[in-house]
Protein backbone atom coordinates (compact mmCIF):
# COMPACT_ATOMS: atom_id res chain seq x y z
CA UNK A 1 0.00 0.00 0.00
CA UNK A 2 1.33 3.43 -0.89
CA UNK A 3 2.40 5.82 1.83
CA UNK A 4 0.61 9.03 2.73
CA UNK A 5 2.19 12.15 4.20
CA UNK A 6 0.71 15.19 5.91
CA UNK A 7 1.45 18.04 8.28
CA UNK A 8 -0.90 19.39 10.95
CA UNK A 9 -0.17 22.91 12.18
CA UNK A 10 -0.51 23.22 15.97
CA UNK A 11 1.00 26.68 16.45
CA UNK A 12 4.28 28.62 16.32
CA UNK A 13 6.81 25.99 15.09
CA UNK A 14 4.88 23.03 16.49
CA UNK A 15 3.59 20.65 13.85
CA UNK A 16 2.60 17.00 13.65
CA UNK A 17 4.17 15.14 10.74
CA UNK A 18 2.57 11.90 9.61
CA UNK A 19 5.06 10.34 7.21
CA UNK A 20 3.80 6.92 6.21
CA UNK A 21 3.64 5.00 9.48
CA UNK A 22 6.12 7.33 11.23
CA UNK A 23 4.77 10.21 13.32
CA UNK A 24 7.00 13.10 14.39
CA UNK A 25 6.32 16.19 16.48
CA UNK A 26 8.32 19.34 15.75
CA UNK A 27 9.37 22.01 18.25
CA UNK A 28 6.77 21.22 20.95
CA UNK A 29 5.33 24.29 22.72
CA UNK A 30 1.87 23.92 24.27
CA UNK A 31 1.40 26.63 26.90
CA UNK A 32 -1.77 28.72 26.40
CA UNK A 33 -2.23 32.25 25.16
CA UNK A 34 -1.14 34.77 27.77
CA UNK A 35 1.83 32.68 28.91
CA UNK A 36 5.18 34.42 29.22
CA UNK A 37 8.21 32.75 27.64
CA UNK A 38 11.79 33.50 28.63
CA UNK A 39 14.15 33.96 25.66
CA UNK A 40 17.36 34.52 27.62
CA UNK A 41 19.46 37.55 28.57
CA UNK A 42 16.53 39.15 30.37
CA UNK A 43 14.23 39.01 27.33
CA UNK A 44 10.64 37.73 27.63
CA UNK A 45 7.76 37.43 25.18
CA UNK A 46 4.07 36.70 25.62
CA UNK A 47 2.09 34.11 23.68
CA UNK A 48 -0.84 35.64 21.83
CA UNK A 49 -2.65 32.55 20.50
CA UNK A 50 -3.54 29.15 21.93
CA UNK A 51 -2.08 26.04 20.34
CA UNK A 52 -4.60 24.11 18.26
CA UNK A 53 -4.49 21.14 20.65
CA UNK A 54 -2.85 19.93 23.81
CA UNK A 55 0.03 17.53 24.17
CA UNK A 56 -2.37 14.90 25.48
CA UNK A 57 -4.48 15.11 22.32
CA UNK A 58 -1.71 13.81 20.07
CA UNK A 59 -1.42 10.31 18.64
CA UNK A 60 1.46 8.04 19.62
CA UNK A 61 4.76 9.58 18.58
CA UNK A 62 7.86 7.99 17.11
CA UNK A 63 10.04 10.99 17.86
CA UNK A 64 10.47 14.73 18.31
CA UNK A 65 12.36 16.94 15.88
CA UNK A 66 13.71 19.95 17.78
CA UNK A 67 15.36 22.77 15.86
CA UNK A 68 16.83 24.36 18.99
CA UNK A 69 16.33 24.59 22.71
CA UNK A 70 14.46 27.89 23.12
CA UNK A 71 11.45 27.97 25.43
CA UNK A 72 9.06 28.88 22.60
CA UNK A 73 10.16 25.70 20.79
CA UNK A 74 10.40 23.34 23.76
CA UNK A 75 8.38 24.63 26.69
CA UNK A 76 7.63 23.47 30.22
CA UNK A 77 4.56 21.48 29.07
CA UNK A 78 6.77 19.49 26.70
CA UNK A 79 9.47 19.14 29.33
CA UNK A 80 7.02 17.60 31.80
CA UNK A 81 4.72 15.73 29.43
CA UNK A 82 6.90 14.01 26.85
CA UNK A 83 8.02 10.48 27.69
CA UNK A 84 11.65 10.46 28.88
CA UNK A 85 12.53 7.65 26.44
CA UNK A 86 10.93 9.28 23.38
CA UNK A 87 13.64 9.84 20.74
CA UNK A 88 14.51 13.52 20.27
CA UNK A 89 16.53 14.62 17.22
CA UNK A 90 18.20 17.97 17.75
CA UNK A 91 21.50 19.87 17.91
CA UNK A 92 24.50 18.57 19.87
CA UNK A 93 24.17 21.54 22.24
CA UNK A 94 20.50 20.80 22.96
CA UNK A 95 21.32 17.10 23.38
CA UNK A 96 23.72 17.86 26.23
CA UNK A 97 21.15 20.00 28.03
CA UNK A 98 18.25 17.59 27.54
CA UNK A 99 20.32 14.61 28.71
CA UNK A 100 21.04 16.51 31.93
CA UNK A 101 17.30 16.68 32.47
CA UNK A 102 15.17 13.54 32.20
CA UNK A 103 15.45 12.66 28.50
CA UNK A 104 17.53 9.57 27.81
CA UNK A 105 17.22 9.07 24.02
CA UNK A 106 18.48 12.30 22.49
CA UNK A 107 20.37 12.36 19.20
CA UNK A 108 22.50 15.46 18.62
CA UNK A 109 23.22 15.91 14.91
CA UNK A 110 26.10 18.06 13.65
CA UNK A 111 25.36 19.83 10.38
CA UNK A 112 24.88 17.38 7.46
CA UNK A 113 24.72 14.34 9.75
CA UNK A 114 21.77 11.93 9.32
CA UNK A 115 19.53 9.87 11.57
CA UNK A 116 17.02 7.20 10.47
CA UNK A 117 13.75 5.94 11.95
CA UNK A 118 12.19 2.82 10.40
CA UNK A 119 8.81 1.09 10.49
CA UNK A 120 8.46 -1.94 8.24
CA UNK A 121 8.84 -0.93 4.59
CA UNK A 122 9.12 2.73 5.49
CA UNK A 123 12.10 4.73 6.66
CA UNK A 124 12.33 8.39 7.64
CA UNK A 125 15.72 10.05 7.39
CA UNK A 126 16.48 13.35 9.11
CA UNK A 127 19.48 15.35 7.91
CA UNK A 128 20.64 18.35 9.94
CA UNK A 129 21.19 21.36 7.69
CA UNK A 130 22.59 24.84 8.44
CA UNK A 131 20.79 27.59 10.30
CA UNK A 132 21.85 30.97 11.67
CA UNK A 133 19.63 32.41 14.39
CA UNK A 134 20.76 36.01 14.20
CA UNK A 135 23.51 38.30 12.90
CA UNK A 136 27.12 38.07 14.07
CA UNK A 137 27.52 38.00 17.85
CA UNK A 138 23.77 37.43 18.38
CA UNK A 139 24.01 34.08 16.62
CA UNK A 140 26.78 32.99 19.01
CA UNK A 141 24.83 34.11 22.08
CA UNK A 142 21.59 32.39 21.08
CA UNK A 143 21.08 28.60 21.21
CA UNK A 144 22.53 26.62 18.31
CA UNK A 145 19.87 26.02 15.66
CA UNK A 146 19.48 23.53 12.85
CA UNK A 147 17.24 23.18 9.88
CA UNK A 148 16.15 19.69 8.87
CA UNK A 149 15.60 17.79 5.66
CA UNK A 150 13.16 14.98 6.37
CA UNK A 151 12.89 12.24 3.76
CA UNK A 152 10.32 9.46 3.56
CA UNK A 153 11.51 6.26 1.89
CA UNK A 154 9.29 3.35 0.95
CA UNK A 155 11.16 0.19 -0.04
CA UNK A 156 14.26 2.42 -0.27
CA UNK A 157 12.58 4.73 -2.83
CA UNK A 158 12.37 8.39 -1.78
CA UNK A 159 8.71 9.46 -1.80
CA UNK A 160 9.09 12.87 -0.11
CA UNK A 161 11.81 15.37 0.73
CA UNK A 162 10.64 18.01 3.24
CA UNK A 163 12.79 20.97 4.32
CA UNK A 164 12.04 22.54 7.72
CA UNK A 165 14.06 25.74 7.95
CA UNK A 166 14.16 26.17 11.72
CA UNK A 167 14.72 29.64 13.16
CA UNK A 168 17.27 31.04 10.75
CA UNK A 169 18.02 34.09 8.70
CA UNK A 170 18.39 33.68 4.95
CA UNK A 171 22.09 33.33 4.22
CA UNK A 172 23.99 31.99 1.15
CA UNK A 173 24.77 28.74 3.02
CA UNK A 174 21.10 27.72 2.72
CA UNK A 175 21.54 27.30 -1.04
CA UNK A 176 23.59 24.22 -0.11
CA UNK A 177 20.44 22.45 1.12
CA UNK A 178 19.06 21.41 -2.31
CA UNK A 179 22.56 21.06 -3.73
CA UNK A 180 23.54 18.48 -1.13
CA UNK A 181 20.18 16.88 -0.33
CA UNK A 182 18.43 17.04 -3.71
CA UNK A 183 15.27 18.73 -4.97
CA UNK A 184 12.87 19.76 -2.20
CA UNK A 185 9.23 18.70 -2.50
CA UNK A 186 7.83 20.74 0.40
CA UNK A 187 9.10 23.36 2.82
CA UNK A 188 7.94 24.50 6.26
CA UNK A 189 9.41 27.98 6.50
CA UNK A 190 9.88 29.75 9.85
CA UNK A 191 9.01 33.41 9.38
CA UNK A 192 7.77 36.19 11.69
CA UNK A 193 10.66 38.62 11.44
CA UNK A 194 11.49 38.11 15.12
CA UNK A 195 13.18 41.19 16.54
CA UNK A 196 14.91 41.64 19.89
CA UNK A 197 16.87 44.80 20.74
CA UNK A 198 16.43 45.87 17.13
CA UNK A 199 18.09 42.74 15.72
CA UNK A 200 16.38 40.51 13.18
CA UNK A 201 16.55 36.90 14.42
CA UNK A 202 14.23 35.02 12.02
CA UNK A 203 13.28 35.59 8.41
CA UNK A 204 10.92 38.44 7.58
CA UNK A 205 8.75 38.55 4.46
CA UNK A 206 11.57 39.64 2.14
CA UNK A 207 14.05 37.06 3.38
CA UNK A 208 11.38 34.36 3.28
CA UNK A 209 10.58 35.16 -0.35
CA UNK A 210 14.32 35.17 -1.16
CA UNK A 211 14.76 31.70 0.33
CA UNK A 212 11.64 30.34 -1.36
CA UNK A 213 13.03 31.56 -4.68
CA UNK A 214 16.28 29.70 -4.00
CA UNK A 215 14.72 26.42 -2.80
CA UNK A 216 11.76 26.31 -5.26
CA UNK A 217 9.78 23.56 -3.51
CA UNK A 218 6.55 22.23 -4.97
CA UNK A 219 4.74 23.31 -1.79
CA UNK A 220 5.71 25.98 0.78
CA UNK A 221 3.82 26.40 4.05
CA UNK A 222 4.73 29.34 6.33
CA UNK A 223 4.71 28.73 10.08
CA UNK A 224 6.17 30.56 13.12
CA UNK A 225 4.72 33.98 12.33
CA UNK A 226 1.88 35.07 14.67
CA UNK A 227 2.08 33.38 18.08
CA UNK A 228 4.32 35.82 19.96
CA UNK A 229 4.74 39.55 20.47
CA UNK A 230 8.31 39.49 19.14
CA UNK A 231 7.05 38.77 15.61
CA UNK A 232 7.10 41.93 13.48
CA UNK A 233 6.57 40.72 9.89
CA UNK A 234 2.98 39.73 9.00
CA UNK A 235 2.62 36.55 6.97
CA UNK A 236 0.39 38.50 4.56
CA UNK A 237 3.50 40.44 3.46
CA UNK A 238 5.24 37.17 2.64
CA UNK A 239 2.31 35.99 0.51
CA UNK A 240 2.27 39.35 -1.30
CA UNK A 241 5.98 39.11 -2.11
CA UNK A 242 5.58 35.50 -3.27
CA UNK A 243 2.80 36.58 -5.66
CA UNK A 244 4.88 39.48 -6.99
CA UNK A 245 7.73 37.09 -7.79
CA UNK A 246 5.48 34.44 -9.30
CA UNK A 247 6.52 31.79 -6.76
CA UNK A 248 4.33 28.74 -7.23
CA UNK A 249 3.06 26.46 -4.50
CA UNK A 250 3.09 28.98 -1.65
CA UNK A 251 0.00 28.19 0.42
CA UNK A 252 -1.35 29.05 3.89
CA UNK A 253 -1.89 26.47 6.58
CA UNK A 254 -4.37 27.37 9.28
CA UNK A 255 -3.98 26.57 12.95
CA UNK A 256 -5.35 23.07 13.46
CA UNK A 257 -5.45 22.34 9.72
CA UNK A 258 -3.91 19.29 8.08
CA UNK A 259 -2.33 19.58 4.64
CA UNK A 260 -1.23 16.67 2.45
CA UNK A 261 2.44 16.74 1.49
CA UNK A 262 3.29 16.01 -2.17
CA UNK A 263 4.56 12.47 -2.63
CA UNK A 264 6.67 11.38 -5.58
CA UNK A 265 5.45 8.65 -7.88
CA UNK A 266 6.97 5.23 -7.33
CA UNK A 267 7.81 4.78 -11.02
Amino acid sequence: MDSTASVTYIGNATTLLRLGDVTLLTDPAFRPAGSRYYLGYGAWTRRLLDPACGLGDLPALDGVLLSHLHSDHFDSVAGRGLAPDLPIITTPQARRKLRRKRFSVVHGLPTWEEFDLSRGRQRVRVTAVPGRHGPGLADRLLPDVMGSVVELFEDDVCRLRLYITGDTLHRPMLAEVPRRCGDIDAMLIHLGGTRLLGMLLTMDARQGADLTEVIRPRLTLPIHHDDFRVFTSPVSDYFARARERGLAGVEPIGRGDTVALPLRDTV
